[in-house]
Formats: structure tokens, sequence, C-alpha cells
């Protein structure tokens, strides 16, 4: 009988969460915050049933961790909602945004960005990055990974200095506007991670980008 009540109260409890995050209406209809407290839940489940030592302990861990990760899920869910629809609202048309559930990634055009060859931020993209920062010292739970892309074109070692440097001018621009040095990281991908086909001036255009992952601690 024990072991048929388990799976039920693993079950309410997720239904809980999501009925309580659909409700809530909003952006998107919370649908992040949904995937959030699911995956919550079953992390919380994981982690109670790793710390009990018998059967009936890991019975009671897992409901009472998924309860907890359920609740632990929506509140990330519910911040990404928000600080997305926030930055969709303030940034320009021009700018990626894309919220998987479990960080935000803005993505800005490396055409935007720089001059050819050049590392200095054009006085253009100064204004959308200053808009980024205060947005991430509103949500001040969070790390930031500034990532550089570059195409293919050109010597590989090049380009990968070339994105490391992109990348490390971008997040000077977050720290001078305010976001503490210690929650930023610089990278530099070079051409290694395209998100398009480098065959066409098209999609050279798209790899050639900066992609600031904003992510929950």
């Amino acid at each position: 009988m024990t072991m048929m009540k388990f799976p039920t109260m693993i079950a309410t409890g997720a239904l809980v969460f999501v009925t309580a995050c659909a409700d809530q209406g909003g952006p998107n209809d919370n649908l992040k915050a949904r995937n959030g407290a699911a995956i919550g839940a079953g992390l919380g489940a994981l982690a109670g049933i790793i710390s009990a030592d018998t059967a009936t302990e890991r019975r009671q861990n897992a409901a009472r961790g998924a309860v907890l990760g359920g609740l632990i899920g929506v509140g990330i869910g519910n911040a990404l909602d928000r600080q997305e629809e926030e930055l969709r609202a303030q940034m320009g048309g021009n700018i990626g945004i894309i919220n998987n559930g479990q960080n935000l990634i803005v993505t800005l055009p490396q055409d935007i960005l720089f001059a050819t060859n050049s590392t200095t931020v054009s006085a253009a993209s100064q204004s959308s990055l200053s808009t980024l920062a205060a947005s991430i010292n509103r949500y001040p739970d969070t790390t930031v990974n500034v990532v550089g892309h570059t195409d293919n074109v050109g010597d590989a070692a090049f380009n990968f200095d070339l994105s490391q440097r992109r990348a490390q001018s971008v997040a000077s621009v977050l720290i001078n506007a305010g976001v503490s040095p210690t929650r930023i990281r610089s990278i530099g991908r070079g051409e290694d991670a395209p998100v398009a086909t480098n065959q066409t001036s098209e999609g050279r255009q798209q790899n050639r980008r900066v992609e600031i992952i904003i992510t929950p601690n």
C-alpha cells in the first residue's frame, strides 16, 4: 500500500505547482515557470532519495524534496519570465532573446557591436548594453557569461583571439555600467560554435555575434 502511495504523492505535488503557475497568468502563460516547477520537483525528489538510508526514508524524503524543488523551480522560472519580458520591451528588435527555462541568452550581432576587425564597442550599442546592465542588476542572484563568436573566414587562431577580446570589451561595458565584475566571465569561442551555415553571407552574419548568458544561481 505504501509503495502505491509514493508515486501518487510525487504526482500530486508536481500537479499542485504546475496548476499554481498556470493560474497566475502573465507573460508566456508562465510556461518557463511550469517547466521550472517540473524540473525542480524531479531534482528535489532525486536528492531526497539519495540522502536517505532506508526505503521508508527514501519515499518520505523524495516527496519532501519534490515539493521543495518545485517551489525553487517556480521561483527561478518566474524570474526568468519577468526578466525576458522586460528585456523584450526595452531592447531593440535586432537583439535576440531566448529563454530556455534555465537561463536567458541575449544575442547581439557583431555587426552592430563592432566595426570590422575592431574590439571597440560601437556608440550605438552602448545604450543597449547599459539597458542590459540595469536589468542584470535588478536580478542580482544570477551569473553572466559573455561569449564571443565569429564566422570561419580567416585564420582560426585569429578568430579565437578576436572573439575573446570582443567578449572582454562587452563585459567591460557591463561592468562600467554597474554590474559587479565578480558576476561576469568573458569567453571566446571563435568559429567553434556556429548557429548557421558558414557557406552563405547570411549564415556568416548570424555566426558573428556576442551572447550574454544570464543564469540563476
